[in-house]
């Protein structure tokens, strides 16, 4: 007798929606994009988010696979473009598990106070992308548990730092007071002109709204997936936009926005709110800690949210020929295991790779922030990926409803073409200003480091896609002759 399915319903649905999207390591860097960041995710929830959740939406639920963008893309453009952006939304994952086994280490010295030894870096990180690698191992309804208790805490706190700012704003004041209408205004310098470089911004917010098209992947673990998948989409987006908008305006209540660090803002922010708010130091230290400890949880779940949506789409890759074939295997409860353990491997020498040149070159720039260095390139790859799916509905749409009763944006040409065109357009902006800020040679050479890592990305992907593309044409080639 064939093994049941576990199934999840929309409560775990919204839940495991929140938990992929909802990045707490993403709150800082937004926070420190100022005042402007509220008119920023205005434009961004209009152009982008609202046309990317729907257009997830339908094509989870049009074209239902646990292939997810691979799908989609392939029927759309062919197998090359398909793999061209599995490769890309594969890359960037070990990229970010590394950047995130680094942001722990940091957290753990900020919340004891303490600086640890080469070896206890490398074991705190190490068994981090040991542990979420066997968290992938797990169906997302079988690890639902994870999803939920990690979005839970996301909403506590975060609860908490949003609480405790608009308390000291209500109270005190604010770190980064309103000077005029100007501070709202994208874009705007402070000689009164136009700073270009802001741009780079879009990338962060557009970063904060990503994960949509994962809980498309989810159609086999739910009970009614054309119902739960637009439903969990609409529920979870405004809960992830509420939980970005206030914890960021908490933040900047708190602490000067140019002095507000990527990578332990967050905590510092906490601490000052605290001492603002009265709350005596010996309490702060506990609190920090039971924070911080909290926040490594989320961390945790979010790549166990995020791990079956990302190896399903290789795996997929992998079936049709275009990634290795031992990539392939699932384990009885159909995850494919393969494509998890060589990410954890790559992350874990990543992240061993990144410690060590840190420690040998302490006076290299880019090796003093690794959480910087690794997310920027898990950025810029991650942004990539998402480039065809948005073409790819503008064609797909055209063609009409393929599945009965599936969700389905009904607009006209005009509006398709708009609806795909602007978000893809958002995302080349903020790939052009991600990796090359302002257009002069000091911020190429700046950047330098991060444009060379992204051809080198791009190389490997193209040559990989060619050798596997030949493989499989000689596969054709063999059957036909047999025949």
């Amino acid at each position: 007798m064939p093994k049941k399915k576990h199934k999840f319903r929309l409560f775990s649905a919204v839940l495991a929606t929140v938990c992929i999207i909802l990045v707490g390591d993403a709150i800082a860097p937004t926070a420190s994009i100022g005042n402007s960041m509220y008119v920023w995710w205005i434009i961004m929830l209009i152009g982008f988010f609202i046309p990317y959740g729907l257009i997830s939406a339908e094509l989870g639920t049009q074209y239902p696979s646990e292939g997810g963008m691979y799908t989609w893309i392939k029927k759309a453009f062919g197998k090359k473009w398909a793999s061209r952006v599995a490769w890309f939304y594969w890359v960037n994952y070990p990229l970010w598990i590394a950047s995130l086994a680094d942001l722990i280490t940091t957290m753990i010295m900020q919340m004891f106070g303490i600086e640890m030894e080469i070896w206890m870096v490398l074991a705190i990180q190490v068994f981090y992308i040991a542990l979420v690698t066997i968290l992938g191992m797990l169906r997302i309804s079988q690890s639902a548990w994870v999803s939920n208790t990690g979005a839970i805490i996301k909403f506590l706190i975060l609860g908490g730092i949003s609480a405790l700012g608009l308390y000291v704003f209500f109270t005190q004041g604010t770190m980064n007071p309103i000077e005029s209408w100007h501070d709202f205004v994208p874009l705007a310098s402070a000689d009164g002109g136009i700073d270009w470089a802001g741009l780079s911004f879009v990338s962060l917010i557009i970063f904060n709204m990503l994960g949509f098209e994962v809980v498309g992947t989810f159609v086999d673990d739910m009970d009614k997936p054309k119902k739960q998948i637009p439903q969990a989409i609409i529920l979870g987006g405004i809960l992830i936009a509420l939980f970005y908008i206030l914890p960021s305006f908490g933040m900047g209540v708190g602490t000067s926005f140019e002095e507000i660090q990527t990578n332990t803002g967050f905590l510092d922010s906490y601490q000052v709110l605290m001492a603002n708010a009265g709350i005596s130091a010996a309490a702060i230290k506990s609190i920090i800690i039971v924070v911080g400890g909290a926040f490594i949880l989320t961390l945790i779940s979010n790549i166990s949210s995020w791990n079956f949506g990302v190896y399903s789409v290789i795996a997929y890759a992998a079936e049709d020929g275009m990634f290795p074939k031992s990539w392939k295997k699932r384990n009885k409860d159909g995850v494919p295991y393969m494509v998890g353990i060589w990410t954890g491997i790559i992350a874990a020498v990543l992240a061993v790779a990144g410690i060590i040149l840190a420690y040998c070159f302490p006076e290299w720039e880019d090796g003093a922030n690794m959480f910087w260095a690794f997310f920027d390139l898990s950025l810029v790859c991650l942004l990539f990926s998402y480039i065809p799916m948005f073409a790819a509905f503008i064609k797909l749409h055209k063609n009409g409803p393929q599945v009965r009763n599936g969700y389905w944006v009904k607009v006209g040409p005009i509006m398709r073409w708009i609806m795909g065109v602007v978000p893809l357009l958002l995302l080349g902006i903020s790939l052009l200003f991600t990796l090359i800020p302002e257009f002069n040679m000091e911020a190429i050479a700046d950047n330098s480091t991060l444009i060379i890592s992204t051809i080198v990305c791009i190389a490997i992907g193209e040559v990989m896609i060619f050798h596997m593309s030949q493989k499989d044409k000689q596969k054709k080639i063999t059957r036909k002759a047999k025949r």
